[in-house]
């Protein structure tokens, strides 16, 4: 019998999204951060069910309480737990930054394309741009919020009126490189339609730098949100926003450290787990580093 020799098994070529999978779980940080942020999201949505307390519950016996076994964070000057305001917190942390950036990504993205493939649109968005752009953000947010009043909605429509022309740059530079390329005259010489060529071939080819802008800007609305909270234009007392409660805990700081320290790491956490999970997301998506 004539032995018969096995023929070899074609190799099987990973798909690009295997690759960027693997390429994310050799990103140890980047892996690291993908599951404190996982974390955080779990605590934000399971929050009635892992709070020990209500976050408004107010327990005048037990005013400014260092960490114990009672409470793991101690109290504030009115009673109240700091975990569960903590883990609430995280509630309108997560709601702010995702749902600011979404809209500046979306419509950012819309008025890039329309800017970046009819000239004549290009100009008036771009001097509008331009306008926002001059202004510095925190004095844009001031003017803002001051005119219409301090709340959490009002915040929130000045972070995405401000960064909606903030958020077209990067995306229309993007758009501009990918549109002189040599697959889109020929996807033209064929015969393709703008829109078929905007979503068949541009934004495929755009949406990782997509994917990092949004993760990374989510670090930035995060801080801002914080920082208009600490000075009284975000959210307003009893909110347990993070930043709102590291302005009640500045008169505090020097005796009762935890009421400000506490919620400032909370912020770090999760804006280190951000910036982890981006840094790792842009590495992974750089075709330049695809073998």
């Amino acid at each position: 019998m004539k032995n018969k020799s096995k023929k070899p098994k074609p190799r099987v070529k990973n798909s690009l999204f295997n690759e960027f999978l693997i390429r994310m779980w050799r990103n140890k940080l980047a892996v690291a951060g993908f599951f404190v942020l996982m974390f955080i999201f779990l605590i934000a949505i399971f929050a009635p069910f892992i709070a020990p307390y209500n976050y408004a519950e107010q327990n005048y016996d037990a005013i400014l309480l260092f960490p114990n076994a009672q409470h793991w964070f101690g109290t504030d000057n009115f009673g109240r737990d700091v975990l569960s305001r903590i883990i609430y917190g995280s509630r309108y942390t997560m709601f702010i930054g995702f749902t600011v950036v979404t809209v500046n990504t979306v419509f950012g993205t819309a008025l890039a394309y329309i800017a970046a493939y009819y000239r004549k649109a290009d100009n008036l968005i771009m001097r509008i741009s331009e306008v926002f752009g001059s202004v510095p953000g925190m004095c844009f947010y001031l003017a803002f919020i001051s005119t219409l009043g301090s709340s959490i909605q009002n915040m929130m429509i000045a972070m995405c009126v401000s960064g909606i022309f903030g958020a077209n740059r990067i995306q229309r530079a993007q758009v501009l490189m990918i549109k002189e390329q040599e697959y889109i005259e020929a996807a033209r010489c064929i015969g393709a339609g703008s829109l078929r060529i905007m979503l068949k071939h541009i934004f495929p080819n755009s949406v990782a730098v997509l994917i990092v802008q949004y993760t990374l800007g989510l670090v930035n609305v995060i801080l801002m949100s914080a920082s208009l909270s600490f000075i009284g234009l975000g959210a307003q007392p009893p909110t347990p926003e993070w930043g709102l409660m590291i302005s009640a805990g500045r008169v505090y700081l020097r005796e009762y450290w935890h009421m400000a320290i506490i919620p400032g790491l909370a912020i770090v956490v999760t804006t280190f787990a951000l910036n982890l999970l981006g840094d790792g997301l842009r590495d992974a998506l750089d075709p330049r580093l695809r073998q």
